[in-house]
């Protein structure tokens, strides 16, 4: 295996706890047919764990800790419209506010949002301005469902969409975002479905449209529109897919995207609720898959951005799993053998119906670019 030698820089602040999405039914209201309430799945304790791993697991020592200031009215605006910002901020004032039906609001979100766009903006100038290769953002809470003027899945603020409009800022030109978190990154795909500058790829469960929040379905047909046509892609897997049709995806048709595209930078929202036991995915994907993900994500680096490689947090909602899930990833992007063992991984990788899926992937998106 290839170990690069590149340290890891990871953008951190505990302000991002501050967010409190109390308890439910699942992630809801509480149900007043049962006697103990379940955590929101965004909770806060998923990423304590994150942190926790890293400061203390074997990688420890490729890290390098950073904070980030809180991302500027005026840096958010870049992405989101102005009226959008402005009703975010109005709601800090409520005790709680559920902005959709899975998505809560309350005192402290207003400024863990700005803390977690910072952080992402915070990587992405480390890696952009050269001051390292690559660098981790653990955002909380996460950005990638967050249109320009619209609040869904737990999401507010578009993350790395905020991110990339600053580095254009700074003279950016073309950016390429891979999003292998279990959920389409509709968000991101509607702030650049017309930018022919930015390649959104968004790997994904079949899960479809989810209500007014989500219309955007994550199919093969989405593919921009514009003078942005042909600049989103989307690949979504069948349910239960594992590692090998993630990895098959990302050799066979995210690859070939990013090389052909020739991103000054690539930026990975790095989501972990493809594992096997997640709460809100259905795909069986294994801490061996999300290693094998990172390594392939900094080895297209290495080879078409002179390694310039920004993740960005997205879900995992396995309180326990999904920062092991983490841990392996940036294993994989360090290019360092995996050195925790799975525990809990047992579920058999099947490959039913991955074929037909890629092919009707392809060729659903050869012929609306050929419209």
């Amino acid at each position: 295996m290839r170990k690069f030698s590149e340290r890891l820089a990871v953008f951190f602040d505990e302000r991002i706890f501050d967010h409190d999405t109390d308890h439910g039914f699942f992630d809801g209201n509480a149900s007043p047919y049962l006697p103990v309430a379940e955590r929101h799945p965004e909770n806060a304790e998923r990423v304590r764990n994150m942190h926790g791993i890293l400061a203390n697991g074997p990688i420890k020592d490729h890290i390098d800790w950073h904070d980030a200031p809180v991302a500027s009215e005026a840096a958010m605006g870049l992405f989101h419209d102005d009226a959008y910002l402005k009703e975010l901020a109005a709601l800090a004032a409520d005790r709680k506010h559920w902005c959709t039906s899975t998505t809560p609001f309350g005192p402290g979100s207003y400024d863990a949002v700005r803390v977690s766009a910072g952080l992402a903006v915070g990587a992405a100038e480390h890696v952009w301005l050269g001051k390292g290769k690559i660098a981790y953002a653990l955002c909380r809470p996460p950005g990638h469902h967050a249109q320009p003027a619209r609040t869904d899945g737990y999401c507010f603020v578009n993350n790395i969409g905020v991110a990339i409009e600053v580095l254009r800022a700074k003279g950016l030109r073309r950016a390429a975002v891979i999003d292998w978190d279990v959920h389409h990154g509709n968000g991101t795909q509607a702030g650049f479905y017309a930018d022919p500058d930015i390649l959104t790829i968004s790997m994904h469960m079949d899960h479809g449209a989810w209500g007014d929040s989500h219309p955007q379905t994550g199919a093969a047909d989405e593919v921009g529109i514009d003078a942005g046509k042909g600049a989103n892609l989307n690949i979504p897997l069948p349910y239960g897919s594992g590692d090998s049709a993630h990895f098959r995806a990302f050799d066979e048709i995210i690859t070939p995207a990013v090389q052909a595209f020739r991103p000054q930078v690539l930026v990975v929202a790095a989501g972990q609720d493809a594992n096997q036991f997640d709460p809100n995915g259905r795909q069986n994907v294994t801490m061996a898959g999300f290693h094998g993900l990172g390594l392939r994500a900094r080895k297209l680096a290495a080879e078409l951005t002179d390694g310039k490689l920004v993740l960005v947090q997205e879900g995992g909602y396995s309180i326990s799993y999904a920062a092991y899930c983490l841990h392996a990833t940036l294993e994989g992007v360090l290019g360092l053998r995996s050195s925790l063992d799975d525990p809990i991984a047992f579920l058999p990788d099947h490959t039913h119906g991955l074929e037909a899926a890629l092919r009707e992937i392809l060729e659903t998106r050869r012929s609306v670019l050929e419209l």
